[in-house]
């Protein structure tokens, strides 16, 4: 297959702000990410808007409504896998708007304060991202920051 013929995938990832906190999930696999943290969310699927993916994903992964409120405005390639196409992750501020999260795909979940983000074990792809949610979590609230 031609680089021309491949489109890129595009996930979707989830910093889901509460009360100053981030919720980190903790992958349960493949076996090279098992055990690190990440955002949660997946690949927009084909005719699906960011957003859409989004709410999606986070349903399925946590059992939860939320509420996009702004992309970080960056986009991390994430390591290429053969079978697949290049794929992009992008992140969005977030809020829930409707459950608790549960770890229906994930081995856990963590509220992290500013303070606690570096504790945890990030994907590479995800931890760019940080810096840009920090100002929000001090800030106190999802509405704020960046």
């Amino acid at each position: 297959m031609t680089q021309s013929r491949l489109r890129t995938q595009i996930v979707v990832g989830a910093a889901i702000v509460r009360d100053g906190t981030l919720l980190a999930a903790q992958r349960a696999g493949p076996v090279q990410m098992r055990g690190r943290w990440e955002f949660p969310g997946g690949k927009v699927d084909p005719g699906e808007t960011d957003e859409e993916a989004l709410v999606r994903e986070c349903r399925e992964e946590l059992g939860v409504g939320v509420r996009p409120l702004r992309r970080i405005d960056r986009d991390v390639a994430l390591p290429r896998r053969p079978e697949g196409p290049p794929a992009l992750l992008r992140v969005w501020i977030a809020e829930l708007a409707e459950g608790e999260p549960r770890p229906l795909e994930h081995l856990a979940l963590r509220w992290l304060t500013a303070a606690e983000l570096p504790e945890v074990d990030w994907l590479p792809a995800d931890l760019p991202f940080l810096d840009d949610i920090r100002p929000c979590l001090e800030a106190g609230g999802p509405a704020s920051g960046g």
